[in-house]
């Protein structure tokens, strides 16, 4: 996961960046961005159907990948676990409130995203801290552990090692992917409408969301799994987290649902936006309602779905969405290239500018001095 946020900063980058580069607006006004825009406005007319294969993408993940039912189910299990409440009630109380936020749009999306991602990011990692300084004696030991299965898994050897390594590699990249999204394609559908004229401040912004969601959050996470010894046990999921968190905290699963609940409502939120964003490059703002409908539907049925069955259909689609977007990525890394030193040069300016003015502010209380 670290190496995917490390190289996923630099994709983040870049998505950004071209994002804001080549946005547009739909027939309602609203900014439209992101690959299926950089790829058809940028790598040329030629490259639409690799446009539209990531736009088809995109509607996929958002109805079946990430945007529903792993969500869902998280939030789902956590509650039944921590407060006995049934996944039916559970799932028919989020189908109504992803109901009433969606059907308001963009405006509304961001007026309930932007109250609760602070709130809920510092609750989580601060509860995090606490395990973590109860469980202080042991974080050298699990960071040990971390780099000892890493390079030297406890495997029976030939085969079995190779397998282990490459199941090790394989779902931590593909978990670190579907936390950060980087290489995704998604973020620079929301990064396009950024109010900046300069692609490359967008690129900047976009890439702290991968720092602090994998690199802090997620090692938060991993962290008082191990330290816990949960990682041990028979649960999986949030349960796991869930235990970890009781072991040092009275009410320790209570505040990680209370964040798991938050953490999964504001990506369903997102992921509606991405993919409606999607289905407009398709088909134009007449399909927006339908395909409202048809998510919100899909949220009340991703209660009951088996946790095998999501994480295999949303590493399937999560795969087809990168596909197009890392081909146009790299098509693009010339004008990536470009507008960074533009940016850079922009920044020089202003600061030698900003120099200049002072000195000039200056002048007269240096003369009055002499």
């Amino acid at each position: 996961m670290w190496m995917a946020a490390f190289f996923g900063m630099a994709t983040k980058y870049a998505e950004g960046l071209l994002a804001v580069k080549y946005r547009t607006t739909d027939d309602k006004g609203q900014v439209s961005g992101g690959p299926m825009y950089y790829i058809e406005r940028g790598l040329g007319s030629k490259f639409k159907p690799l446009a539209v294969f990531f736009a088809i993408s995109g509607v996929l993940v958002a109805l079946f990948g990430i945007g529903t039912f792993p969500q869902v189910n998280a939030i789902v299990s956590s509650t039944q676990s921590s407060w006995g409440v049934p996944a039916i009630v559970t799932a028919g109380i989020m189908t109504v409130l992803t109901a009433l936020v969606t059907l308001g749009g963009i405006k509304s999306i961001s007026k309930v995203s932007t109250k609760v991602v602070p709130l809920m990011a510092a609750l989580y990692i601060i509860a995090a801290l606490v395990v973590l300084f109860t469980f202080a004696d042991q974080i050298p030991h699990a960071v040990a552990l971390v780099f000892e299965s890493a390079f030297q898994p406890a495997a029976a050897g030939g085969g079995f090692l190779g397998a282990t390594v490459m199941m090790a590699i394989r779902n931590g990249v593909a978990r670190g992917v579907f936390s950060n999204e980087s290489g995704l394609g998604s973020a620079p559908i929301a990064a396009a409408a950024a109010k900046t004229k300069w692609p490359a401040e967008q690129g900047l912004v976009s890439m702290t969301g991968t720092f602090f969601d994998t690199i802090i959050i997620c090692t938060l996470t991993g962290l008082t799994l191990i330290v816990t010894g949960v990682w041990q046990g028979a649960e999986r999921g949030a349960i796991m987290t869930q235990a970890a968190f009781d072991a040092a905290i009275p009410f320790g699963s209570m505040i990680l649902t209370l964040c798991l609940i938050l953490f999964a409502f504001t990506t369903i939120l997102g992921w509606n936006y991405y993919g409606e964003r999607c289905i407009t490059y398709l088909f134009g703002v007449k399909s927006i309602l339908p395909y409202r409908v048809v998510f919100i539907l899909l949220i009340a049925f991703g209660a009951f779905i088996k946790l095998e069955a999501i994480w295999l259909l949303a590493d399937i689609v999560n795969g087809l969405m990168a596909l197009p977007n890392l081909i146009a990525l790299l098509g693009l890394s010339g004008v990536v290239v470009a507008e960074t030193r533009r940016y850079l040069q922009h920044m020089k300016e202003q600061k030698h500018s900003e120099r200049s003015a002072s000195k000039a502010a200056m002048q007269p209380v240096l003369a009055e001095e002499e």
